[in-house]
């Protein structure tokens, strides 16, 4: 039997939630995909930033291990690209014989030296990601600054700062998105009609921020009838000054003009819904579909008014570490129609994609095959727990966060650390970092946390300077902690990139 051929459908900023069918965004697609298959409902991005979650996503490692921490193609970049030795999926499906395309967004690597046919892609776009120059961009300031401010209704900025639209109302929205929709529908008709495994990757910018729509799917949802999200009205005393800071750039948006950037968000994913349909009928008219995987997922969330805040980064909120994860298979899923709730990673797909192409490999990841999921198994040494590492966006700040089913940890190198128990406060509201009653509950989760940035090679511990040993405590006492509670911690697999 051929051996199974994947699709992969990957948005860009969408919210876990909005793909839900209970949620009020309409994707009759996706509900469909969700019903033929099994929807992962606890799945999580290691960053909440385009480029180190792409590249996790395509070689199944953390950042410490791939190198991306940032967005690759400004001044604050740590790295503009993965490390030289680093292996993505994608090369070893290639070697195993499968037809590779990609189409749609990239952000991965920038100065054109690691694009997608640099891991075995066939590229069906052109790629040319540069480093933006940085004398251009303060003489673009410069001028600009000539002009006064625009302000007006859904414009959010700071004063000195450049303005912009949250969202708009557009035709022919993202329509860098509809091209690449174009392309791989040509794709499917030659890949379908070949005799050899395919994998074609689709990229949508979509629902990436200005939220721009069509007036089409604007009117399938009525602005009045929007609410505002639960943690709205949170003033974020209790967490780092920074949360608050950047609120701040949202507050002229007010409540109506919040309502209404949710109102935008939901008509592109319907949007995003309407082209991932047509990508779809494609396949099972090609009579492909029993022997396709399909993957619908995002590279991380967007905040949408959660504590007044949108887009991402920084703020380590769940609305943009959790990301939507769907995936069917006819002839190879059992039970189709489950939800699974075990904590799921981007960096678990590389793995599950070379498990479902049979080809083994004695390459590291950080991540673990999906297959028991698939099969309907629950495997009994599956992760506890959730680790993030971020090491900045457009600023550089040191942030580190552990989320199990039941509390969440943020280690904030920048300001107050955070505790939130996610089953009696879901929305995030109070931090209970300074609460004695989850004292033990915290240190379990710090603990957690070095122990992960051990196997994880992370540079978090290992430098020992006072002045930026900030935790609760170190990783010597957390290895104490780990013997004592009889944890067994494997020696971990070598990352020569650590020191470079």
């Amino acid at each position: 039997m051929q051996k199974p051929n994947i699709l992969i459908v990957m948005t860009d900023h969408q919210r876990a939630d909005v793909t839900l069918p209970e949620h009020r965004c309409i994707s009759p697609n996706l509900d469909k995909l969700a019903e033929e298959g099994v929807a992962f409902t606890q799945a999580y991005t290691p960053m909440a930033h385009c480029c180190p979650a792409r590249a996790s996503f395509f070689s199944g490692l953390m950042p410490s291990r791939h190198g991306v921490w940032n967005n690759v193609n400004n001044a604050y970049a740590i790295n503009r690209g993965p490390y030289d030795d680093v292996r993505m999926f994608s090369e070893d499906l290639r070697d195993a014989g499968y037809d590779m395309r990609y189409t749609g967004k990239w952000h991965v690597s920038a100065l054109g030296r690691q694009t997608p046919a640099r891991y075995g892609w066939k590229e069906m776009m052109q790629y040319d990601e540069v480093l933006l120059d940085q004398s251009e961009i303060w003489e673009k300031v410069r001028a600009n600054s000539e002009t006064e401010d625009v302000q007006g209704v859904n414009v959010v900025g700071a004063p000195g700062y450049n303005f912009s639209n949250i969202c708009n109302e557009k035709e022919d929205a993202k329509s860098m998105d509809r091209e690449t929709v174009e392309i791989a529908l040509d794709a499917l008709d030659e890949i379908t009609a070949r005799d050899d495994p395919w994998c074609l990757y689709v990229g949508f910018v979509s629902p990436h921020s200005p939220y721009d729509a069509d007036k089409e799917f604007l009117d399938l949802y009525d602005l009045d009838s929007i609410k505002l999200p639960e943690s709205y009205y949170d003033e974020m005393e209790d967490k780092p000054e920074y949360y608050r800071k950047v609120r701040k750039n949202y507050e002229s948006l007010g409540e109506k003009g919040t309502r209404d950037a949710i109102r935008h968000f939901w008509a592109l994913c319907t949007k995003i819904d309407r082209w991932f349909g047509m990508l779809m009928e494609k396949l099972e008219e090609s009579g492909e579909k029993d022997n396709t995987v399909v993957i619908f997922c995002s590279d991380h969330g967007d905040y949408l008014g959660e504590h007044g805040l949108f887009q991402k980064q920084v703020p380590a909120f769940l609305g943009a570490y959790k990301i939507p994860v769907i995936m069917s298979w006819p002839s190879g899923i059992r039970n189709p129609g489950r939800r699974e709730s075990s904590l799921v990673s981007l960096t678990d797909f590389a793995p599950t994609f070379l498990e479902i192409a049979s080809e083994k490999t004695d390459q590291y990841f950080s991540g673990n095959s999906l297959m028991p999921f698939l099969k309907n198994e629950k495997p009994e040494s599956w992760r506890r727990e959730i680790c993030t590492q971020c090491e900045g966006t457009e600023q550089l700040f040191t942030q580190r966060m552990v989320i199990t089913h039941k509390y969440k940890y943020v280690y904030n190198g920048f300001g107050k650390d955070e505790f939130y128990d996610l089953e009696n406060d879901p929305h995030e509201i109070v931090n209970q970092i300074s609460n004695p009653e989850y004292k033990d509950k915290m240190e379990n989760l710090v603990m957690k946390m070095w122990l992960h940035a051990y196997q994880e090679q992370d540079r978090l511990g290992s430098v020992q300077s006072l002045n930026v040993n900030t935790a609760p405590f170190g990783p010597k006492e957390a290895f104490r902690r780990a013997k004592r509670l009889g944890i067994n911690i494997p020696k971990p697999f070598p990352n020569p990139n650590i020191s470079k």
